[in-house]
């Protein structure tokens, strides 16, 4: 399917300084926000915040007056950054969604393994592939208030709203884990892939959607014999502690998570949105390659009333989205989702915004196309 308009996102490159590659070259999730756009870069420890500016000469849907806000400053980051350091402890960063005052968001809870580089020994890369690590700041699960100041949806530790005090809060864990993880480990299906590096099918979290109390995360990996994984949850505050958040227990056996299982035809899930009682799933492949990219429809999906194990056919294919393929091999992973309208209101198209964007994307300074598809 053709895009039916696009979105240019324009950034300040006062705020590429610090980091590997410009925000605008990895976007790794997307959300709306009335007249704002909410994206993140997924090797940064940073939210970005860019404003409708209205449309240009060729229809573009303009967002900037891009405003940077550290995670740091809000949550309680296992591995802060330090002060004018060069590289810093990523959080991988691959879902946002907004419900109820809060921005919420998800990191990827995986591990990663080195490249081989052109400019290395066969002997040097042998060794690269050996090793696997991960960064401190990936098993973040967490929400941040998003309420309105002058005029503009805004970040804030903790504010009093609606007779209510709300406070940015996070799941309990540390740089090597957290609650989820370790709920998981329990599990009949997951616990061999917690070892294995993301891009090899390993697990790794890649889509965020919310519905009233209760989280959908979408797993890239693994993919079990053509079917992926949905995580469903309901995180609630600590006891006397509204900074920290523990999850409640929805599943069968008292379990704090419920899987949902569909046949995706191998592909595993790249980000997740809601529409009415609705879920829309972004997919692509779980290895580190090019391929097929799909956006499907779950009817139902986002009201589950048990675990689940969904048939294609009981999946409907929304459109094929457009990826990198011979001169743009590797490049335009799409990876962020989003219901959209330019005023932020009535959503009757999604917005996608793409890691590695293709060249085609940023011919202007500072700027990158999101894709916008009518559903």
């Amino acid at each position: 399917m053709k895009r039916t308009g696009f979105a240019l996102l324009e950034f300040n490159p006062t705020f590429n300084l610090s980091q590997k590659k410009a925000l605008r070259d990895g976007l790794s999730g997307v959300v709306q926000r009335r007249k704002t756009l909410w994206v993140v870069n997924d090797e940064t420890v940073s939210l970005e915040r860019l404003t409708y500016q209205g449309t240009n000469a060729e229809g573009a849907h303009r967002y900037g007056e891009h405003t940077q806000f550290g995670l740091n400053d809000f949550l309680r980051l296992p591995v802060p950054p330090t002060l004018g350091a060069s590289d810093i402890e990523e959080a991988d960063i691959e879902g946002l969604d907004f419900r109820d005052d809060y921005l919420w968001l998800v990191g990827s809870h995986s591990l990663k393994r080195k490249q081989p580089e052109e400019n290395k020994s066969a002997e040097e890369n042998v060794k690269r592939l050996e090793k696997v690590s991960s960064d401190g700041n990936r098993f973040l699960l967490a929400r941040i208030p998003l309420v309105e100041e002058n005029g503009l949806p805004t970040l804030k530790k903790a504010v009093a709203q609606h007779d209510k005090r709300l406070t940015a809060s996070q799941l309990s864990g540390d740089s090597a884990s957290n609650d989820l993880m370790a709920a998981l480990r329990q599990d009949e299906h997951l616990p061999p892939f917690f070892a294995i590096p993301s891009k090899d099918n390993g697990f790794d979290i890649e889509g965020l959607a919310v519905v009233s109390k209760r989280l959908f995360i979408g797993l890239r990996g693994p993919v079990l014999r053509g079917w992926a994984i949905i995580l469903e949850v309901e995180p609630e505050e600590k006891d006397n502690d509204a900074s920290t958040l523990k999850l409640k227990n929805i599943g069968p056996g008292h379990r704090p998570y419920r899987k949902h299982f569909l046949q995706l035809g191998g592909l595993g899930i790249r980000d997740l949105c809601v529409q009415d009682s609705d879920l829309l799933i972004l997919t692509g492949p779980t290895m580190d390659l090019d391929g097929p990219v799909t956006l499907f429809r779950w009817p139902g999906g986002a009201l589950p009333s048990s675990e689940s194990l969904v048939f294609a056919k009981n999946l409907i294919t929304v459109f094929q989205v457009p990826y990198g393929q011979g001169n743009l091999k590797g490049k335009d992973h799409a990876e962020g989702l989003t219901l959209f309208a330019p005023d932020g209101s009535t959503n009757r198209s999604v917005l996608i915004v793409y890691d590695s964007a293709a060249q085609s994307r940023t011919t202007r300074n500072n700027s990158v196309e999101a894709d916008i598809f009518s559903l």
